[in-house]
């Protein structure tokens, strides 16, 4: 992940719900840490701390969310923070609001719901960043869609970057056939060997982009699974 997304502190106590939503916001080009209690969040949030949005759940162990926004507001810190609670009474979401959140979403909330209040405070408060998906010395510029190897640019296709932008949005993890094929040809009729093709070629870009030098990240087939941007080290085979 890079350097340059919003960096956000998601406060939450349940692993199930910190693992569903940490793995989505990072997914989406954010860089994600956790807090599990109160205390843990009051030590984050201490003054110069690198976040420009909190995600505060209320009932945490050891000290509750509105303490910890209370004490934040209180030391003049004005960072962007969204309270994620079960208490989904009008009285209670009066006195965080009340009390210096910015917004205020009850469980259970559509994903889609909360990314796009995410991204309409962190453009409020101007900490809306440019991000990049990376893997290694493979970049792509997620608003102008370069693509770079190793700091030279990457010459490719609408629809190589379209195959590429997936697999990067899944780093660590194989994107099957079937995945690729639907987010690139969408209902066009080519069939899955127009995936194997669109593979076939990034390959051979990434050998032409650095002639002769050793390359630093692959794309390994993993049989019955799909593809998977890798290290050369746990290069698979190819195909």
């Amino acid at each position: 992940m890079n350097t340059l997304a919003p960096r956000i502190l998601l406060v939450e106590d349940t692993p199930d719900i910190a693992l569903w939503l940490g793995t989505a916001l990072r997914q989406g080009g954010m860089g994600v840490e956790f807090a599990t209690d109160g205390h843990e969040a009051e030590r984050c949030l201490q003054p110069g701390h690198p976040f420009d949005a909190v995600l505060l759940d209320l009932q945490l162990p050891g000290q509750d969310g509105l303490s910890v926004l209370q004490a934040l507001r209180a030391r003049g810190d004005a960072v962007p923070v969204i309270i994620l609670t079960a208490r989904a009474s009008v009285p209670d979401r009066v006195l965080g609001l009340n009390m210096g959140a910015d917004d205020y979403l009850p469980k259970p909330f559509d994903l889609s719901e909360l990314e796009a209040r995410l991204q309409v405070l962190l453009r409020r408060h101007g900490r809306a960043k440019t991000t990049a998906l990376r893997w290694g010395p493979l970049e792509m510029q997620a608003d102008t869609g370069t693509v770079f190897l190793q700091g030279q640019v990457l010459a490719l296709t609408q629809r190589e970057a379209a195959a590429l932008r997936v697999l990067l949005a899944s780093p660590g993890r194989t994107v099957s056939k079937e995945q690729l094929h639907a987010e690139v040809f969408a209902d066009e009729a080519a069939g899955l060997d127009a995936v194997e093709v669109l593979i076939y070629r990034l390959r051979k870009k990434f050998e032409a982009a650095l002639p002769g030098a050793a390359p630093e990240v692959a794309i390994t087939t993993f049989r019955g699974m799909g593809y998977m941007l890798t290290a050369p080290a746990v290069r698979g085979q190819s195909g």
